[in-house]
Order: structure tokens, then sequence, then C-alpha cells
């Protein structure tokens, strides 16, 4: 198929880019600002796409800007949205990243040692605690409006990594300080679970979700394997043979922290098939290649 990607440019677009050319598909970035509703409609006429896979968006909870998260994540969406219906009319699929942030606060109170602890989130009811989760959340619920008249589909990532993610974002920031050999990280809360998947394998789930066009589900992209943060930390001293202390800075404590994400990635698995990486793995992989 000939596939429209937004953010292509970005750390998971660049990703997206070889594993869609790698299975035979062609590819167009958008270049237009998705606040240019105009400029997108030009652009998405031009590409006249089979596929469209929306990554673009702002993705860093932490973000100074929260009024952007609505610009970009809410109202840019809905400007391609009505350029793909006015412009795409071989359209096949389009596949809108949402974010598994939208759960929100599913089971702050139960204990990480109880293995209910580890609840599946397909059924959980929605209650985003930040601006950027409210957003997405946004963002699915406004684009059901076209669910009639395009084959959308929404997925709902789970925390990923890989080479080249920013070090904003926390496994990159511990990459790189042992990397350096310091002797100390700063983190915050260290009593939060997550999952860590790999970037390698969205990607992979984004191309055979669009390939099978699954129109109308919302996915979880998830390993359903969440790890504490010092989980984290002893699996790359254990890997680099390099000793990190741990300091807890209260300036990176976020207000309003999910202290368990992880999900149930049945749907997915019956619908493609599909393998991820384990954490080990994906930290071997990042701090070999952030070594050499």
């Amino acid at each position: 198929m000939h596939i429209l990607v937004t953010g292509l440019k970005g750390f998971t677009g660049s990703y997206l880019h070889r594993e869609l050319l790698s299975h035979g598909h062609s590819v167009t970035g958008l270049q237009a600002d998705l606040m240019d509703i105009q400029a997108v409609c030009l652009e998405v006429k031009t590409a006249n796409p089979q596929a469209v896979i929306h990554l673009a968006a702002i993705a860093c909870v932490g973000h100074h800007d929260a009024n952007a998260f609505y610009r970009v994540n809410v109202v840019g969406t809905r400007n391609l949205l009505v350029a793909l219906e006015a412009y795409a009319p071989q359209l096949k699929s389009g596949l809108l990243v949402s974010s598994a942030q939208v759960y929100g606060h599913l089971n702050q109170d139960l204990h990480v040692s109880d293995s209910s602890s580890v609840l599946s989130v397909a059924s959980s009811p929605l209650n985003p605690c930040n601006d950027y989760a409210v957003s997405k959340l946004a963002m699915e619920h406004m684009s059901r409006l076209w669910s009639d008249r395009l084959p959308l589909l929404i997925v709902r990532p789970f925390n990923y990594t890989g080479v080249g993610q920013s070090e904003q974002f926390l496994i990159p920031k511990i990459v790189a300080h042992f990397r350096a050999k310091t002797p100390t990280i700063s983190l915050g809360n260290l009593d939060v679970w997550r999952e860590f998947g790999d970037v390698r394998a969205i990607v992979s789930a984004y191309r055979q979700l669009i390939e099978n066009t699954s129109a109308g589900e919302t996915i979880d992209i998830c390993t359903g394997q969440a790890y504490a943060l010092q989980e984290v930390i002893d699996l790359a001293e254990a890997i680099t043979g390099h000793k990190i202390k741990v300091k807890i800075n209260p300036a990176f404590v976020r207000e309003n922290e999910i202290r368990l994400l992880t999900g149930n990635n049945d749907r997915l698995m019956a619908l493609i098939n599909w393998t991820s990486p384990t954490l080990k793995e994906t930290l071997q992989w990042m701090l070999e290649v952030n070594r050499a």
C-alpha cells in the first residue's frame, strides 16, 4: 500500500519507516503543520494514500505547555480526519495512536507483591490523570465522529523505548548514566511499576494492524509484563557490570503518579502474529549501541 505517516521524522516514525519499506509498502511523510488545515488537505490530496498511520503528537507528559496537548493531539487530529474524508477516496485503513495513559489510576491501592496487581485494562474504566492523557482520550472520542465514514483503528501503546529515544524519557536517561559510568542517578518515585516495550515490536504491531484493516477497534499494544524501576537499574547493572546509586529527587516525583500500569494483549495476539523482546534484550541493545 501507499501509506501516509504523520510524525515520520520522530523517534517512532524512523523505525516505522524502515518497517513499512521492508515489507513492500511505499511511504510518504506528512510535512504540513497539523494546525494548518488547508496545507494538510493539500498534502493528503496529493498523496492520495491507501492507509494512514497518525503518530504526530505532543507526547511528553511533562511538556511545559498544557494547551499544546489539546491543539496538536485533538485539533490537529481533527484536521487530519477532515482531510482524509475529503481527499483520500482510496483509504482502506487509518491507525490513530492514542496512549495507555488514558487508563489513569487503575490499581493504585494494590500491592505489587500480590499477583492480582497485574490488572487487565481491556475492560477497565478510563480515568486520565494528566493533560496529555485527557487530550488522547478526547482525540479518541472525537475521532469516533468519523467512524461511519473512515476505516479507523485506535491503538493504545504502553510504555516503550529504544535506541534514539530522547533522554527526557526514563530508560534512555538510565542508559545514558550507565554509558557514562556515573556513580549516581537522580530519579523520582521508585515505587512505580511499568511496562517497557521495544519500539521495534511496536512498529511491527502498527504495520500488521494496518495491513489487517481492523477498523472500528481499540487495541492495547503491550507485553503484559511490568517492572519496578529498581528492576530496570538491576538489569542495567548486570549487563554493564557498573554499579550506580539511586538518589530520589522530589522534583522528579510527578503529581498524580500512576503506581502500576500494565495491560492485556489477548486481543492484539488474536489479530496478528506478534512478539516483543524482553526488557533485558532491549536494554542490551540500547547499551551496546550506546557504548559503541
